[in-house]
């Protein structure tokens, strides 16, 4: 009567009587959240920065080394999308426009970033 196995813990047949003592031992793989904008609050996703933070730079002057032109082309629709989104946010005290041009275009057109070829 009542078939239950003397190695098996008290409760439902097969699990652990602690949910997560299967894992203890185990490593988990680490989540990286991307550094993409969290919109309409234009902050990174990741760490909180204003987009595009120097992660997110990073990664675009990576993806865009053999053309800068695209990657200006991208970060002047991101920075449309931006001023239309943060404005209506604070409709009152809006962002300033020379602020958001150098935050999306302006670290990109200066000669100091370079587009390495791979």
């Amino acid at each position: 009567m009542g078939g239950s196995d003397p190695g098996q813990p008290a409760g439902r047949p097969g699990r652990s009587a602690h949910p997560g003592a299967d894992l203890a031992g185990q490593r988990r793989p680490v989540v990286s959240i991307p550094h993409t904008p969290l919109r309409p609050l234009w902050l990174c996703r990741s760490c909180a920065a204003p987009w595009p933070c120097a992660p997110a730079r990073l990664r675009l002057i990576q993806e865009y080394a053999d053309d800068r032109v695209a990657l200006l082309v991208y970060l002047g629709g991101m920075l449309h999308d931006a001023a239309g989104e943060l404005h209506r946010l604070h409709p009152d005290d809006g962002p300033d426009p020379a602020r958001l041009f150098a935050r999306f275009l302006g670290w990109a057109t200066g000669p100091t970033v370079r587009c390495a070829r791979r």
